[in-house]
């Protein structure tokens, strides 16, 4: 049986061959999602053509689908009259989003080669700063007046369907297009064809304002688990919708941005495998650099305590073990600390009570952990070794803990995202801390008769 080629290479062969029907082919076996992530395996230029081999709605759909660098790249090949008809056919808030990653001059020729009822909307939707609520939001929706019957109500969403974006649940408004509440379409199916909307409302409804932040907004949409969460102006104006996908989508990148700032990378634009090395140099080294003098407190350290070291060469072997240990603790408080700060199970007043419990567990790791390096403390060094071997891995390991953990509440008081509470930066810190702490109690114990 022959191997069938990867759908890239079956796209790009057909475009060598100037044949565009066996892409009409792929792209009917192929789901829009699976397409685009194919068509974005190939250089922009071959993907450009192989997009405008589709009908246009469906070059719609594939472009909401790839990554919004690359749709970058495409549209520079589709250029400004292409791109017009396709965006009058992409979900609002996806076009939304490419018109305003545009550059200016090209955004004003898309602009002016769309229809005036799709301008207008993506203008409005452009308008909503980056991160709110407002710019995550469609104006893809369906509504209901509180007066109309059920039979009405079904025949208008069954009128609206095609071209909105759910319609599991409507919106129910006012004349003045205050939200009154929502209504679930099954509800209307299943009600006697009388029964009035607002009789069969949730008034209940759960809304964000179009200021508000996205990660809220998409917090909002999974602790009530619904599909689409309405948004208001200042006057409880219905402006738009967040569904769930577009929702996901933030909680994703918020995700992916804490790894990152955890990493102390920051935000990198695009995605890995993409980025050049330049890019990936530039945001890793200033931290690096950084982190290497600070490191330098760890050899002022060693060397204070110099002449404990050379009478006790023994402890040198242990060096390594205790202030990994203490930075491992260190980065276990903090990651879930950060996480548990991100998701709002934990809020910056806890921290007291995070305290106490924190200081307990870390007392626990640390005598654990004391026990089984007391037995090599011994055998390489005798009783007193072992003894400050011990109490300086309970005393780094609590103290790490208690360090990783405060951190990330420091920050969240200091109105800082968290996640800067990074592991290289806790690490370092927590390296320093121990170093001191062990030759300390070395000296304490040790030099007494020296």
């Amino acid at each position: 049986m022959k191997r069938r080629l990867p759908a890239h290479e079956e796209i790009r062969r057909t475009l060598i061959r100037g044949d565009t029907g066996p892409i009409l082919a792929l792209a009917g076996e192929l789901h829009t999602a699976d397409l685009a992530h194919y068509l974005s395996e190939l250089p922009s230029g071959e993907a450009a053509h192989a997009l405008t081999a589709l009908p246009v709605g469906r070059q719609a759909e594939v472009l909401g689908y790839v990554p919004l660098h690359y749709q970058l790249a495409l549209v520079k090949e589709l250029g400004a009259k292409r791109l017009g008809p396709i965006m009058n056919l992409m979900s609002h808030d996806d076009r939304a989003d490419l018109l305003k990653a545009l550059p200016e001059d090209f955004r004003y020729d898309v602009l002016h080669s769309m229809a005036k009822a799709e301008r207008e909307d993506i203008i409005m939707l452009g308008s909503y700063p980056e991160g709110s609520a407002g710019s995550i939001m469609t104006s893809d929706y369906a509504v209901l007046y509180p007066e109309l019957t059920a039979w009405d109500s079904v025949a208008s969403l069954r009128a609206e369907a095609p071209e909105k974006e759910t319609i599991d649940r409507a919106f129910v408004v006012d004349p003045g297009r205050r939200l009154m509440g929502t209504v679930k379409f099954q509800a209307l199916v299943f009600a006697k064809p009388g029964t009035l909307v607002r009789e069969l409302m949730e008034g209940l409804t759960h809304a964000v304002r179009a200021d508000d932040s996205a990660e809220h907004a998409a917090r909002q949409i999974a602790r009530y688990d619904i599909p689409a969460l309405p948004v208001v102006d200042g006057e409880n104006r219905l402006v738009g919708i967040i569904t769930h996908d577009d929702a996901m989508d933030v909680l994703q990148a918020e995700a992916t941005e804490d790894f990152h700032k955890a990493g102390t990378i920051g935000k990198l634009p695009g995605n890995v495998r993409t980025a050049s090395p330049w890019l990936l140099y530039r945001k890793r080294v200033v931290w690096l650099v950084l982190l290497v003098f600070g490191n330098i407190f760890s050899g002022a350290g060693i060397a204070y305590f110099e002449e404990t070291i050379a009478a006790f060469v023994t402890l040198v072997f242990f060096l390594p073990l205790l202030i990994d240990s203490s930075g491992n603790a260190g980065s276990q408080a903090a990651t879930l600390m950060i996480r548990a700060l991100a998701t709002g199970d934990v809020e910056a007043r806890d921290w007291g009570r995070m305290l106490g419990r924190e200081f307990l567990t870390a007392l626990a790791l640390g005598v654990t952990m004391a026990a089984a390096v007391s037995l090599i403390g011994f055998a390489r060094g005798g009783p007193e070794i072992a003894l400050v071997v011990s109490l300086a891995m309970m005393a780094v390991v609590v103290i790490g803990s208690v360090f990783g953990m405060s951190l990330p509440f420091l920050l969240s008081r200091l109105k800082m995202d968290p996640a800067a509470a990074s592991t290289p930066l806790i690490t370092s810190v927590a390296d320093v801390l121990g170093i001191i702490i062990y030759f300390f109690i070395a000296n304490a114990f040790l030099m007494r008769g020296a």
